[in-house]
């Protein structure tokens, strides 16, 4: 079998080496999947106007300004509607996350990829672990995770408010030095940088997710997971092969 190339290692095209890592720890939406297969966040923006054009009895614009305004301001929607309005968090996750995953597929290559990593695997995301058991059921890949650390574990306090990382570091005994952490929205690994995490942003078209000039926090960058997890399982290899003098 040929090795699979790494389209993008390092942010300076280097090999990455991950061989210090025991904590895998991934966010879900667009990481975990293409948006170009499933893209997930038009029917979550759609369900998130529809929902603030109901409570605050905005038309469909003036919903979608707010949703935008407040995801800019406050990290997420959600944050800046419990800021300003009061908004129970619970109600307004259970109608954003009602999706239909039905074309969502299995993913054979992210299996056999997460299966080799060597650790913990962990899930970290602004959404709910109800939504992400849902994907993470759709994709094939939930007997992996050992844990899933969601928004209200956060005390809805979202990514990428340091509050958060500090959380789920605590909840899970997590020792940042050696802990990796996968995420597509690039402002989002900034704090896990900080914590000492290795991060790999996970690149995207989205505009609020791009990795900026002098972004020093991004460790790596990765077009697509399955092919660079894949790659990194042949780096593990020749180091492990090295240490048995193989």
């Amino acid at each position: 079998m040929t090795e699979p190339s790494i389209v993008v290692g390092t942010p300076d095209g280097r090999k990455p080496d991950l061989s210090h890592v025991d904590t895998w720890v991934f966010d879900l939406d667009n990481t975990l999947y293409s948006p170009a297969a499933c893209d997930l966040f038009v029917h979550m923006d759609r369900r998130m106007n529809q929902f603030i054009a109901e409570y605050l009895k905005l038309d469909e614009a003036q919903a979608a300004h707010v949703r935008q305004t407040y995801f800019k301001s406050y990290g997420t929607t959600l944050r800046g509607l419990m800021e300003v309005y009061d908004v129970p968090p619970g109600v307004f996750l259970d109608y954003v996350h009602e999706l239909d995953l039905s074309e969502m597929a299995h993913d054979p290559a992210l299996d056999r990829a997460i299966a080799r990593l060597p650790g913990r695997k962990l899930i970290f995301t602004n959404a709910t672990e109800r939504h992400a058991c849902n994907v993470l059921d759709r994709l094939g890949i939930a007997h992996h995770f050992e844990g899933i650390f969601d928004v209200a574990a956060a005390g809805y306090v979202p990514k990428p408010q340091v509050e958060a990382y500090e959380a789920f570091v605590k909840r899970h005994a997590i020792d940042p030095a050696t802990s990796v952490f996968f995420e597509d929205t690039a402002r989002n690994l900034a704090p896990a940088a900080a914590l000492g995490m290795t991060t790999v942003w996970i690149k995207t078209d989205r505009p609020h997710g791009q990795m900026a000039e002098g972004d020093d926090f991004v460790h790596h960058v990765v077009e697509e997971l399955s092919d660079w997890l894949h790659a990194l399982e042949f780096a593990v290899a020749e180091i492990a092969d090295r240490a048995e003098g193989g």
